[in-house]
């Protein structure tokens, strides 16, 4: 497998926010987000044995699945592999294309296309831009109808401009109070600047 990088550290989005974790990032995505702040084009290969051999040099047993897109990647054999290494899997996928069985989490972030049909999702966590442009868009795109447990979250986007982060996390706030089926998230591993 491509991998771009794994490290331990806090969950700093979305419902595990503060979850010791795992995070394996995999290389490559299906979209090309011009806002997108991970650099996930690097890679090192890895194989799914070598994968579940570093996850379990650590002691969280919950890990995050990410990228760029992880389905691009993603196999049920790993997916078996980790829960036979006693591994709680999260997932975080924009919901594009098809994710193994068995995930115990799947983070959904859409962007401007229609997720799967056949997706279960636990959380939809949507990018908050701060532009006029109403987050609700993505519920009627949601596989099901919703969510199966975590909720509904808007991030505010971070422009890396303090002034204009500030004015959309005031709008995002503004949001959230006159929609309050939305929860903030925030980016709290920048906030704290760890990893």
């Amino acid at each position: 497998m491509r991998v771009n990088e794994t490290f331990i550290s806090l969950q700093g989005e979305g419902h595990f926010t503060g979850t010791p974790a795992f995070f394996l990032r995999l290389s490559g995505c299906n979209l090309r987000c011009p806002f997108c702040d991970t650099k996930h084009q690097s890679f090192s290969e890895m194989s799914e044995e070598e994968i579940v051999a570093e996850a379990s040099r650590h002691l969280p047993r919950h890990i995050v699945i990410t990228g760029g897109e992880p389905a691009l990647q993603l196999t049920q054999s790993l997916v078996d592999k980790l829960h036979e290494a006693g591994f709680f899997i999260q997932v975080e996928t924009n919901g594009t294309l098809p994710l193994p069985e068995g995930i115990d989490w799947v983070t959904a972030s859409p962007k401007s296309y229609p997720m799967r049909e056949d997706l279960k999702i636990d959380e939809l966590k949507v990018l908050y831009m701060g532009d006029g442009t109403d987050p609700e868009r993505f519920v009627p795109l949601l596989p099901g109808g919703g969510v199966r447990r975590g909720g509904f979250y808007l991030q505010p986007l971070d422009t890396g401009n303090e002034e204009q982060n500030r004015i959309i996390l005031r709008s995002c706030i503004d949001y959230i109070l006159q929609h309050p089926r939305w929860r903030l998230s925030l980016q709290t591993h920048k906030l704290l600047d760890i990893k």
